[in-house]
């Protein structure tokens, strides 16, 4: 769920920043390749046995980038390089991002 939520924040903060309309189907556009690509890379990562753990946030993060670029492609939206690098550095921040909050958390709750 939260990787969803991070997926949307993006797609939401994108059309933002763009001044594209920040209506539910107009997100919902932008977001849907990356939502399917990070729930491939659920599947790929087995994320269900350990939804917090860095290796999988890595992989579903490749899998939300790889596999949302690719479906935009396909679908007619634009994949520009500088797009590119500003989802893969920015879903990364978020994917990996929550999880690594996540742990140094933990261990310092452990403490």
């Amino acid at each position: 769920m939260a990787d969803a939520a991070c997926v949307v924040a993006f797609a939401t903060i994108g059309r933002g920043s763009h001044a594209e309309g920040l209506t539910l189907p107009g997100i919902a556009v932008t977001a849907w390749p990356f939502l399917a690509g990070a729930a491939a890379g659920w599947l790929l990562a087995r994320a269900w046995r350990r939804p917090a753990a860095l290796p999988t946030g890595a992989v579903v993060w490749v899998a939300a980038v790889a596999g949302g670029m690719a479906l935009r492609a396909v679908s007619g939206q634009g994949t520009a390089l500088s797009f590119v690098v500003v989802t893969t550095v920015v879903l990364g921040a978020l994917l990996v991002g929550w999880r690594a909050l996540a742990r140094l958390t933990a261990r310092r709750r452990a403490r």
